[in-house]
């Protein structure tokens, strides 16, 4: 039996591959996210998104965009915390902001977060003398900040509003409130995990091993990740249409599923499935005001910081390759031409 196991995962991992399955995998959750969408959208009045645009309120737009900024401001953090954990302490806080801002906005609007993130964060932190495998554990420290402090806030919310669950997953309210114990039951025993024991938990081996935080960093960790996703949230629900009324923490569990599924894909922007997530989730609202909803939301959340983070990025790159090599070659010139002319 052992052997044949042995043969069957050989076979499998030769000839399939985790990395095709999960294309596969991708694949197909964009797939039933775009057909979902076209069949949700059908028929739709495109005026009365456009009105429905225009009644926004300036004011709660402005308090959505300050949430946003609130976001990406504990954003910069996700970097911060994975170099202090590493023990990387030469590198400032505000190249890892830098880092944090550009990597996830850049590549999470691009699509393959985890290899256009990881490229750009590579860029920036190989000036300070990090390599390839120092910006992966960056990426797993980070990643993981995002991945607690969503499970935990899930959680919580499928346990209190189970319903909010089930609009999208067609579970039982029994099932979902399960389900939610049991990501506060992952939490609770990975934060009793790394607090026991003599020293610091580690992951990985040989070239490649992750010290991870401590049983108290691990709660700040989750306080991070908790912040970024409130923003968000809250981002969202002063986005949404007046009427009918719906409950923070419900919107929040919507939004948080929706959110995992785009990031499932891999798809730029989780555009269409993210869309899809919450048009499905939220029937009760009229698919005009959403789609108005959802389109203000990229705006502010995805729009706006993609521009920007290419902007910096771009300029950063134009004065490490153009400005900053030019201003060197004349620094030299003028020392040559003054050792030439005899002067000192």
């Amino acid at each position: 039996m052992d052997r044949l196991l042995t043969t069957l995962r050989r076979g499998f991992t030769e000839r399939i591959g985790w990395k095709r399955v999960g294309i596969a995998a991708s694949l197909i959750i964009v797939a039933v996210a775009i057909t979902i969408l076209v069949r949700t959208l059908k028929g739709i009045d495109f005026s009365v998104i456009l009105e429905a645009l225009s009644e926004k309120s300036p004011g709660r737009i402005a308090l959505a965009a300050l949430c946003v900024f609130g976001a990406f401001c504990t954003l910069t953090f996700y970097d911060f915390f994975a170099l202090r954990t590493l023990g990387v302490t030469h590198v400032p806080y505000r190249i890892a902001a830098l880092s944090s801002f550009t990597s996830y906005s850049i590549g999470h609007n691009i699509g393959a977060t985890v290899f256009t993130g990881g490229a750009i964060r590579f860029r920036i932190y190989s000036d300070f003398g990090l390599n390839a495998i120092d910006v992966a554990k960056i990426c797993f420290i980070s990643g993981l900040t995002f991945w607690l402090g969503n499970v935990f806030v899930l959680g919580i919310g499928m346990v209190l509003h189970p319903d909010a669950a089930g609009a999208m997953n067609l579970l039982p309210s029994t099932v979902n409130r399960l389900i939610g114990l049991g990501c506060l039951a992952g939490i609770g025993a990975y934060l009793v995990w790394v607090a026991v024991g003599a020293g610091r938990r580690q992951l990985g081996r040989n070239g490649w091993k992750v010290v991870l935080p401590s049983g108290r960093l691990t709660l700040l960790q989750i306080l991070i990740g908790v912040v970024d996703l409130g923003f968000c949230s809250l981002a969202m629900y002063l986005l949404m249409p007046n009427e009918p009324a719906i409950d923070f923490l419900s919107l929040a569990v919507v939004f948080i599923l929706a959110t995992l599924l785009g990031f499932a894909s891999h798809a730029p922007g989780s555009l269409g499935v993210f869309d899809a997530a919450m048009l499905v989730a939220l029937p009760q609202f009229g698919r005009e005001q959403m789609v108005a909803t959802l389109l203000m939301f990229r705006v502010l959340y995805f729009v706006i910081p993609f521009t920007i983070a290419i902007s910096i990025m771009g300029t950063r790159e134009l004065w490490l390759n153009v400005v900053k090599p030019w201003q060197a070659r004349r620094k030299a010139e003028c020392c040559d031409q003054h050792l030439l002319s005899g002067n000192p």
